[in-house]
């Protein structure tokens, strides 16, 4: 009887782990935070510079500093980047689905390590994401075609402290 309670016991403390958030982590330190896999800011690319890159390529390893446009707001599992010039965004998603970002980093910028690709996004697909963001009901509904996006698949991201002016 005590091994099925001790297992019972092990088993929600998992579940409702998954769905916890991760402690404040964008307290401000002037250092960059890591998440993921250790990288570095070594060889990292602008985002507007990899676009170019990324013509008639399926996928490329690569290392990409861009600013953060959007958080899951359920989880911190998945964000947005852009290039402020061209307006262009990238899906960027977490190797292994092993770590997750905090949700109020919108404006922030990050350097990620890992592989960009070009993939069509189903609607169904970008309405869940649209949902996770927050979006309304009417903006959610307005989703009605597959989407072909940039997106990352990244092992390790700094998140670089604000910039206070």
């Amino acid at each position: 009887m005590l091994k099925k309670f001790l297992f019972l016991i092990v088993a929600v403390a998992s579940l409702t782990a998954c769905g916890q958030q991760p402690a404040d982590q964008t307290k401000a330190t002037g250092e960059p935070q890591s998440f993921g896999e250790a990288i570095t800011a070594d060889g990292a690319i602008e985002y507007a510079a990899l676009l170019p890159k990324m013509q008639g390529v399926d996928s490329m390893a690569v290392k990409v500093k861009g600013k953060v446009t959007g958080v899951c707001q359920a989880k911190g599992c998945w964000m947005n980047i852009t290039d402020e010039a061209s307006g262009k965004e990238m899906f960027v998603k977490f190797k292994d689905y092993g770590f997750f970002m905090p949700k109020d980093i919108a404006g922030r910028e990050v350097i990620m390590e890992g592989y960009a690709f070009r993939e069509i996004t189903p609607v169904e697909e970008l309405r869940h994401y649209a949902e996770d963001e927050g979006k309304s009901k009417e903006e959610i509904d307005a989703i009605t075609e597959p989407k072909e996006e940039m997106k990352f698949m990244a092992s390790g991201v700094l998140l670089l402290p604000e910039n206070k002016h």
